[in-house]
């Protein structure tokens, strides 16, 4: 699958929205019969544009009350050490999301936990314990104005043709 085509955008934008649609549903929000839905999104998953479905889970309603973003910084930066970085903090649950970043620090993190106790647990007895942590900086979330895993997607993949960006 080299390039995508209308058909393609519009189940992208579909599934984007509403991954629980059956292949029938799929295929009348789109505009294709169900045989060449299914190829298509079949197609799609081969050729990873889509890499997976998941639910969208309230942390409030799991007792999350904490959303932290912490910036660690590392001793060094060699492509060995910052490799096994890497490897362990994609082990620790409590991290959400991590980017590797530019400018000041090295991984910027967001972090969930249940309270501030069970957050600063966190820091001390895991985080800090990593290889080659040398120092991290945290911020808390005091409310969430967005939180999405949308992507933005062109204008031609909603069929239903919401207002132009």
């Amino acid at each position: 699958m080299n390039q995508i085509d209308k058909f393609d955008w519009a189940i992208l934008y579909e599934l984007q929205k509403n991954a629980r649609l059956t292949n029938a549903e799929l295929a009348q929000r789109v505009g294709l019969s169900a045989a060449p839905c299914w190829r298509r999104v079949r197609a799609l998953e081969e050729a990873g544009y889509i890499t997976g479905y998941h639910a969208t889970l309230d942390r409030h309603k799991l007792g999350l009350g904490v959303l932290a973003f912490v910036r660690v910084d590392a001793a060094q930066n060699t492509a060995d050490i910052t490799l096994r970085m890497e490897e362990s903090i994609r082990l620790l649950p409590e991290v959400t999301s991590c980017h590797y970043i530019s400018g000041a620090g090295t991984f910027e993190l967001q972090v969930v936990a249940k309270d501030l106790e069970s957050f600063s647990s966190f820091i001390r007895n895991v985080l800090l314990h990593l290889p080659n942590v040398k120092d991290v900086h945290t911020t808390f979330s005091l409310g969430e104005v967005k939180s999405s895993s949308a992507l933005p997607l062109p204008m031609t993949a909603n069929p239903k043709g919401a207002p132009s960006r």
